[in-house]
């Protein structure tokens, strides 16, 4: 399967298991087991989701939104759970506006998941880890 590396953003071929002990990068050689959400712009949004086997969960969230600050650290805890079966990203929509726009972001936080390039949910307003969870488990 296709993994985007967290760090270079470089796509990585591994092989699809249950878990894994180790998987790095054959770019920079960093771990894609890393958990943590990677920060996705207008550049290099389309080149992840589309290089991506696994689902990609992203957060339409903004600096100034006490609701997308109360979640972060869920959405945090949610990816850890999830190491080379989902990716987990953020895109702040007031550095990247037309990315909130071509989705039609109209509150956030917003959580899309991406699976196969395409759209398949969307869920506005802050979500827990056990929500977040539950609703990343739908798509693996």
């Amino acid at each position: 399967m296709r993994v985007v590396c967290p760090v270079c953003k470089s796509v990585n071929n591994v092989p699809q298991r249950d878990s894994y002990k180790k998987a790095n990068c054959g770019k920079c050689k960093s771990s894609l087991l890393d958990t943590k959400p990677i920060e996705l712009t207008n550049s290099d949004f389309d080149e992840v989701v589309v290089n991506s086997d696994i689902p990609v969960i992203v957060d339409f969230w903004a600096p100034w939104c006490g609701p997308c600050k109360m979640m972060a650290p869920s959405f945090e805890k949610s990816a850890a759970n999830f190491p080379l079966k989902a990716l987990y990203a953020k895109v702040n929509t007031e550095n990247e506006q037309s990315l909130g726009a071509r989705f039609g972001i109209r509150s956030i936080p917003t959580i899309i998941v991406f699976k196969d390039a395409k759209e398949v949910h969307r869920v506005s307003g802050a979500l827990d880890e056990a929500a977040l969870n539950k609703t990343v488990a739908q798509f693996l």
